[in-house]
């Protein structure tokens, strides 16, 4: 209930607004004095209810020392009650009514030997009293500040297991083992904190020596051996951590260092997942500026090979009336002219694949379509000084291709592993051709080079790809896409003669079909 200056005085068994203190609790537990100083803590007495407080107070001792009268003479003494009660609850100005009560009570009840011995024992007593009071208000204050620390203590604390309960943390002693885990680092590490105890903390996350940092450990983050931490958890499920280490200030032999985990794995699969949609993007908008390039270069080349086209068979004609001194250059002119009007065809061919995206089929020989390519394979191992083989099977051999897209595809191969032995002593490129199961035809081009690095097996087929120093990346990307084209498989393994091996695997075509 409030007292005219704004206070209240809290009631029995209620919870105290400003304090919090529950009186219920407060009373029937504790000692006589555990009771005044909680109550005393917890309200001050002001107001008309300071005064009557210093007035029942006094009033009660003096019912107490007519009651000790009744064994023995008692003066002061039993008003010291008065003093300390008032001082406990009140302020300064009651207790000093409560103290000159006292001093009027036994004045005007004792009689004394004369003046001097009544203001002498007087005197002493407010002096007493004052210093009680003085002792008793400076209990109130310590009293007060030891429950905001309490308070204080409480909150805080509250805070630090909030915060320990969703940020990982480890405890670890001076050799590195785990004396706790917060239940998030457990978690995080799919682990049982309890079975945990007593473990190395490298047992969980990877190059983590904490002797090899004896002597560096410090507040701050930890560098890893390899830019980042890698954890360890039962279901092999790897983590990319972040640590940061804290030394305890007084460290025990029992705790040493706090580690707080940061778990960066989401982060870094984020981040190599725009970084490879970066690199797809960026070579999407290659490969659509090649095909844009392509389409002008099959719409202009049109014409300079037409017109290549005449001035070679012109010349033709020309040479033959030189008769048979002539022959010569004719036969040379006249594979010319077949490789220009093979040029011709390819971007005929591709300008119409641009365009309505198809292409047309039919029923070849591969033992045909390659022995075609003899004189183009001569020219490139002559040029690159390789010798290039070809043992193919003409048996079963039928398939459903476009012969010159099939062959502009196997000349990419020979061309490439041409390449690839252009170091070696003797270099060789063998061009094989077989039936392969039931239903399918192999050819294979295999070297005797270096080969291919089983990391890069598949990475090679991608557009932009290349290991030469002027090379664009296309050639086995488009000669995987042709072969795909046709129903066909491209891949790439180890030869016998310890070079590459790609394999063309194509379906074939029955007689009766």
């Amino acid at each position: 209930m409030p007292d005219p200056d704004g206070t209240e005085i809290p009631v029995k068994g209620g919870v105290d607004p400003i304090t919090g203190v529950d009186l219920e609790r407060v009373t029937g537990t504790r000692s006589a004095s555990e009771i005044l100083f909680s109550i005393a803590t917890t309200r001050t007495y002001r107001g008309w209810r300071a005064w009557l407080l210093a007035v029942l107070s006094v009033a009660a001792c003096f019912v107490l020392r007519a009651v000790l009268e009744l064994v023995g003479d008692f003066y002061y003494l039993p008003m010291v009650p008065a003093v300390v009660v008032t001082a406990m609850l009140a302020r300064r100005a009651p207790t000093a009514l409560a103290i000159a009560l006292c001093v009027a009570g036994n004045v005007a009840l004792v009689s004394r030997e004369g003046l001097t011995d009544t203001v002498v024992n007087a005197g002493l007593f407010v002096v007493v009293g004052w210093l009680v009071a003085e002792i008793c208000w400076a209990q109130r204050r310590m009293h007060r500040r030891s429950m905001e620390l309490t308070r204080t203590l409480a909150g805080r604390n509250a805070v630090l297991d909030t915060v320990l309960a969703t940020v990982p943390v480890v405890i670890l002693d001076r050799e590195g083992r785990i004396r706790r885990l917060t239940p998030a680092a457990a978690n995080l590490f799919g682990i049982d904190s309890a079975a945990t105890a007593g473990k190395s903390f490298g047992d969980l996350v990877h190059g983590f020596d904490l002797m090899r940092l004896d002597g560096k450990a410090s507040n701050g983050p930890l560098e890893a051996p390899t830019g980042h931490w890698i954890g360890r958890r039962p279901d092999g499920r790897p983590l990319i951590l972040s640590l940061q280490m804290g030394v305890m200030p007084e460290a025990s032999e029992d705790d040493y260092a706090a580690v707080c985990i940061t778990d960066l794995t989401e982060a870094e699969m984020a981040t190599e997942r725009a970084r490879d949609l970066d690199i797809q993007l960026h070579h999407v908008w290659r490969l659509n500026s090649l095909g844009e390039m392509a389409a002008t270069l099959a719409h202009e080349l049109n014409q300079p090979l037409s017109a290549a086209t005449t001035y070679v068979q012109a010349s033709q004609r020309d040479i033959e009336r030189a008769g048979l001194i002539g022959q010569s250059a004719a036969r040379t002119l006249e594979l010319a002219k077949g490789q220009i009007l093979r040029a011709g065809t390819i971007i005929r061919r591709m300008r119409d694949m641009l365009t309505t995206g198809t292409r047309s089929l039919g029923n070849e020989s591969i033992a045909s379509m390659i022995e075609d390519l003899g004189q183009a394979f001569a020219l490139i191992g002559r040029d690159r000084g390789v010798e290039i083989r070809t043992e193919v099977s003409d048996v079963d051999d039928t398939v459903r291709a476009e012969r010159i897209q099939f062959q502009q595809a196997l000349i990419n191969l020979v061309r490439n592993a041409a390449d690839a032995v252009s170091d070696q002593a003797k270099p060789v490129v063998l061009i094989r051709g077989r039936p392969f199961g039931d239903s399918a035809y192999r050819v294979t081009v295999e070297d005797n080079g270096p080969g291919i690095p089983g990391d890069d097996m598949e990475s090679i087929f991608r557009p932009m790809t290349t290991t030469k120093s002027t090379g664009m990346g296309l050639g086995l990307s488009v000669t995987r896409t042709i072969v795909d084209s046709h129903g066909g498989t491209l891949t790439v393994g180890r030869s016998d003669m310890g070079g590459a091996s790609f394999a063309i695997d194509m379906p074939r075509e029955e007689d009766d079909a």
